[in-house]
């Protein structure tokens, strides 16, 4: 079973979720174009560095589902956490300007996840597309704009999200929708509880 922790190494060639929310559980999202310039500029700053598989921006927390690059660079885990923090501090910096706001966007320290196991992963994927819902954004996660859900189920080319290998994952694209209508089950909902304090 993975364990929660702030300081987890982002080791290369390694699945991490990563995770956070605003300062006191506060908006980190106000406008349509926050959440565009937000994964914009994730892709620009991380996708050197890593691969996405799945990710959900919701109104005050984010997920990714990523995997770090293979590197033997030394001491890469710690360019990986530098590159995490410019993002943060750069979405930051333009929020505290749009709001007239100053101080802490997010919470101290993003939170991370080593994620080793194959079905833990799966119930991952599920569990970051279904976010909006499990928070009552909207009554059908499959609707939801600021998800990967709807670039891996309609193969958008533009996506930076490897849709193929988490298509492969569920062997094809019939059972990765058939696992996210099976996991929608309410009682299965309630035996994956992977959500952050």
């Amino acid at each position: 079973m993975p364990t929660k922790k702030i300081l987890t190494p982002l080791l290369s060639d390694n699945y991490y979720h990563i995770f956070n929310r605003g300062n006191n559980g506060e908006k980190i999202f106000y406008t349509d174009e926050n959440y565009r310039f937000f994964i914009n500029k994730y892709w620009v700053l991380l996708s050197p560095f890593v691969e996405t598989y799945a990710y959900c921006l919701i109104g005050n927390h984010f997920h990714f589902l990523i995997k770090v690059n293979d590197s033997l660079e030394e001491n890469y885990h710690l360019k990986i956490s530098h590159q995490f923090r410019r993002f943060f501090q750069s979405y930051a910096l333009s929020i505290n300007k749009q709001e007239c706001r100053s101080g802490s966007l997010f919470r101290k320290n993003f939170r991370r996840i080593h994620v080793t196991d194959m079905d833990y992963l799966k119930r991952l994927v599920f569990y970051i597309h279904f976010n909006p819902q499990k928070h009552q954004i909207v009554q059908d996660f499959r609707t939801y704009r600021y998800s990967s859900y709807p670039q891996i189920v309609n193969g958008q080319m533009d996506s930076n999200v490897k849709r193929k290998t988490v298509v492969a994952w569920f062997n094809d694209l019939e059972d990765f929708l058939n696992y996210h209508n099976v996991m929608h089950d309410e009682r299965k909902i309630n035996r994956i509880s992977l959500e952050d304090d």
